[in-house]
């Protein structure tokens, strides 16, 4: 009885020291006590986060706070905010935490810290923390320390999400012996690691993602030989990656993605046996993936993702009998697809038959080959891509055979052909199911009518033909997008809806229904609908049925996409049920009158294309109100009258302005030249008068050649289906410019009346690319420094009345591809230039030059041209200057020392006396013959 007494007390005393309880026997430390009621009292706590925090009760049985049981201690504090922005609970200081002498774990999230610049100090006091957590408490103040001795202690430290630190990271983080877990992520620390040594010696985790670090990866970290997890994704890591492993050996866990790192992948990895996850994608690796993977036993995830990985798949992948997410995707990965289910060494070999892999990503890269039957055995399989491969041949029933657990399959954009029984009902019930530019028709896919889950569908360009299915249209009120482009469907579209529970939130919506024989009236559409693409249809009449039948509030519609269609009537007067509208298109359509004055409300549109429609009356005034607006296309209508001077103050992000073929007059605005973004400006075929403005030099993306602002240029949700787009006539034809219409710049001016001079400011945009001045009334010659343009691809200056002689500086202008000088006045010899007489002798009729690539010699008597050297029109007031100031020094220099002689007789005499003196010591030196 008596040693079981003892134990029993050992056992009560051991418990007792060693469990910590929230609730603890006794009352707090008067001192503590009354440390934390003075917090409680001055905390800025809107949402009453310490609510449970009353003064005068034992703060041991406080929320967030834990006591030793024995010692009565605060040992843990833990403030925990899940408010947002204003409502954060906030703490202008923390000099109450010296009271707190034996805290071990203090961990505060979402608390607002940004008055306690004193924070580091204050824990630097507290010399049994172990545990130190102050996650997105809004610090913006982190010092060298000098003595750090005190929490060396330290064993995890999280300051992670204080983005406002904008320093380095002190090197005394690097020197705590003790220290096994380190987060500094979204910190938005800057500059290089610190040099080594450091003290690291029990680290197992280390994550400083979202930084800018932008430096190799420091050398010490490849020595830490307990790290057991690595995280630097998105942290300015660039260069390569040293080939020695050093003592880095347990790692388990490895995200390097999306930096800037530009070597081959190092062979030590493949040689972490212990590595279950492995994170390189986006970055700048090249080079092959070696065979050496295959060591990575323990490995679950690979994500090699946007590299420059080249080579063929790597088949010894299937040997991996743990791997449950693979990609390999937007690499240059090339060879027969099927190598990698090779039944031998693959997914598929002997005892990988129930393969673990749910996720398998092949998409973009250079695959080729017939998709294996055997990819139909992958029965864990959840997700997978393999769009945009030059993938050919026949997928059956079979490909699917115990696919049951798919849920998304993306593979748009191969020469695939699906060859299913009109009764088939496949194993699997996807969500998403993308097979656009697969053969599919021309029968509709009865199979989709099984999916009941279904939210993405893509089987445009399929060769589907005829009405589409009624119990199709009811299942596509579910789908949030939905792609039935570029088929042969014909009929009416009914009212597009969406389910009751998707009203006020559940976005985006995207219906894409362009490109097919859809006729009839406009289909009325939810309010929810957010992409909606009907263009290039035929669909008639006007559009108010369909704009102006809001019953029931705003539209949240942001693209709207008429183009191509019959619409006809006017445009009327409902925009303000649809203010969320970012892009509109209209173009090619039947519309007249003017634009309606509602559309200012449209304050969000970014791109407004009207072209080829039959809208008259003067630059839309209800467009000042559009000031975010990319693009204005309202080329070949019948708008009349002069530019507003507001147009070039009110748009600071245009990029795209084309008014051509309209009936446009007057001068232009000198305010034009405020749209420093401009890339593409076409003024075209309208009745413009007066002088180019001298400004024009002022368009600063055309000086660069790029956009100056970040505009984004894809404006759907879902990347890649509607990209900006810009119809440019250059080289003599039009093109249409969208996924490098960010890299192009033209300006057209062609088939006006204006008059003047070229302006020497047009040789400062030196990244324009094209432009067009013919058919005006120009004179004048070409300004000098023409060779500076160093991109430019197309000029065409001609039928004007231009003169003088080709400046020389042509033959510098190597990438020009188009050149038109024809019927002007030029003479004198065509300059020689690889460029030059490569191009076509009309490009230089109607002229008075001689040279090839005319026949005309310049060296004939018959026809010798004036080769006179001929002053820069533009130039003139400078170089007249220059010759008149010539003239003034030499008379000036000759008076002063020729009229001294004639005048002053004693100053003649010397001056001679002078020259006697010095030929006859010139005489006296000459040897004697």
């Amino acid at each position: 009885m008596k040693v079981l007494a003892i134990t029993l007390w050992v056992l009560l005393f051991f418990i007792l020291t060693n469990t910590k309880f929230v609730v603890c026997v006794g009352i707090c430390r008067d001192n503590e006590q009354r440390a934390l009621e003075t917090l409680k009292k001055e905390v800025y706590d809107p949402s009453e986060i310490l609510s449970s925090w009353v003064v005068g009760k034992d703060c041991c049985e406080w929320e967030g706070v834990v006591c030793n049981n024995l010692t009565r201690h605060v040992i843990e504090l833990s403030i925990y905010s899940d408010q947002i922005e204003s409502r954060y609970l906030r703490i202008n200081s923390l000099e109450w935490l010296t009271s707190l002498s034996s805290l071990e774990n203090l961990e505060m999230y979402n608390v607002d810290l940004s008055k306690a610049n004193e924070w580091l100090q204050v824990i630097n006091m507290l010399p049994s923390l172990v545990d130190l957590r102050l996650y997105n408490c809004s610090l913006h103040h982190i010092t060298p320390l000098l003595d750090h001795k005190k929490i060396s202690s330290l064993k995890s430290l999280n300051l992670s999400g204080n983005y406002n630190f904008n320093s380095s990271v002190p090197k005394w983080v690097f020197n705590l012996p003790n220290l096994v877990s380190l987060d500094l992520s979204g910190c938005n620390f800057t500059g290089p690691f610190p040099d080594g040594p450091v003290n690291l010696t029990s680290l197992t985790t280390f994550k400083a993602s979202r930084n800018s670090f932008n430096c190799r990866l420091p050398k010490w970290l490849f020595d830490l030989n307990n790290l057991e997890h690595l995280v630097l994704y998105r942290s300015g890591i660039e260069g390569a990656i040293q080939s020695q492993r050093g003592n880095i050996t347990k790692l388990k866990y490895l995200d390097l993605s999306f930096n800037n790192i530009n070597s081959t992948i190092p062979n030590w990895i493949y040689g972490c046996k212990d590595l279950e996850s492995l994170f390189f994608g986006l970055n700048r690796l090249e080079g092959t993936v070696s065979s050496l993977i295959s060591n990575l036993s323990s490995i679950t995830i690979i994500d090699l993702s946007r590299n420059m990985l080249s080579g063929k798949l790597p088949n010894v992948i299937g040997k991996l009998g743990k791997l449950e997410q693979l990609d390999l995707s937007g690499n240059q990965f090339e060879g027969d697809i099927s190598e990698l289910f090779n039944v031998r060494s693959n997914f598929l070999s002997v005892g990988l038959r129930n393969t673990s892999l749910t996720f398998l990503r092949l998409d973009d890269n250079k695959l080729t080959g017939a998709l294996p039957e055997s990819v139909g055995q992958l029965s864990m399989l959840e997700h997978f891509s393999i769009f945009n491969n030059r993938l050919e041949g026949v997928v059956t029933e079979s490909h699917f055979s115990k696919l049951t657990h798919l849920q998304s399959f993306y593979a748009s954009r191969n020469n695939l052909t699906l060859k299913v029984s009109q009764n088939w009902t496949p194993p699997f019930q996807v969500t998403d199911i993308k097979i656009g530019g697969w053969n599919i028709g021309p029968l509709f896919p009865m199979w989709l009518r099984t999916q009941k889950q279904i939210a993405h569908v893509d089987i445009s360009d399929g060769g589907i033909q005829g009405e589409v299915p009624t119990w199709f249209w009811k299942l596509s009120s579910q789908i949030q997008f939905l792609n039935l482009s570029h088929n042969q469907f014909v009929g009416e579209v009914p009212i597009i809806s969406t389910p009751s529970w998707t009203d006020g939130h559940g976005g985006p919506w995207t219906m894409c229904l362009g490109s097919n024989n859809f006729s009839g009236p406009l289909p009325l559409i939810s309010t929810i609908v957010t992409e909606l693409d009907l263009s290039n249809n035929s669909f008639s009449q006007g559009l108010s049925n369909f704009l102006c039948e809001a019953k029931n509030g705003s539209y949240k519609l942001e693209i709207l996409n008429l183009g191509g269609n019959d619409l006809s009537e006017e445009i009327p007067d409902c925009w303000m049920n649809w203010p969320e509208l970012k892009v509109l298109i209209l173009r090619d359509n039947n519309l007249i009158a003017s634009l309606p004055r509602s559309m200012e409300v449209l304050s969000n549109l970014l791109s407004l294309d009207l072209r080829r429609n039959r809208l008259n009356g003067p630059f839309p005034s209800s467009l000042e109100n559009c000031t975010k607006l990319n693009k204005i296309d309202l080329a070949e209508n019948e708008f009349i009258g002069k530019l507003p001077s507001w147009l070039g103050m009110k748009f600071p992000t245009l990029i795209v302005l084309i008014l051509r073929s309209n009936k446009f007059n007057g001068e232009l605005p000198q305010e034009l030249c405020h749209l420093k973004n401009l890339q593409i400006l076409d003024l075209a075929n309208n009745t413009f008068v007066g002088i180019i403005p001298r400004c024009i030099g002022n368009f600063s993306a055309m000086v660069k050649g790029k956009k100056e602002v970040d505009v984004e240029l894809n404006y759907s949700f879902f990347f890649g289906d509607l990209i900006e787009s810009a119809m440019v006539t250059t080289k003599g034809n039009m093109y249409q410019y969208d996924r490098i219409l960010a890299l192009f710049t033209s300006m057209d001016m062609s088939s006006n009346n204006l008059s003047g001079d070229i302006p020497i400011s047009l040789t400062r945009l030196a990244g324009l690319r094209s432009f067009n001045l013919s058919k005006n009334n120009l004179t004048g010659r070409i300004p000098n420094d023409i060779g500076d343009m160093k991109v430019v691809e197309s000029i065409d200056l001609s039928e004007n009345q231009l003169y003088g002689q080709i400046p020389q500086s042509f033959s510098n202008l190597t990438t020009l591809g188009y050149l038109n000088l024809s019927d002007n006045n030029f003479s004198g010899m065509i300059p020689l230039s690889t460029q030059l007489q490569s191009f076509d002798s009309t490009s230089f009729q109607g002229n008075k030059l001689c040279g090839l690539p005319l026949l005309v010699n310049c060296s004939s008597n018959d026809n010798i041209p004036n080769h006179e050297y001929e002053v820069d029109e533009s130039d003139k007031d400078e170089v007249d200057w220059f010759y008149i100031s010539m003239a003034i020094g030499f008379a000036l220099s000759f008076w002063g020392v020729c009229g001294s002689l004639l005048f002053k007789r004693s100053w003649r005499y010397a001056y001679f006396r002078f020259l006697d003196r010095s030929w006859e010591m010139l005489l006296e030196k000459l040897p004697i013959c």
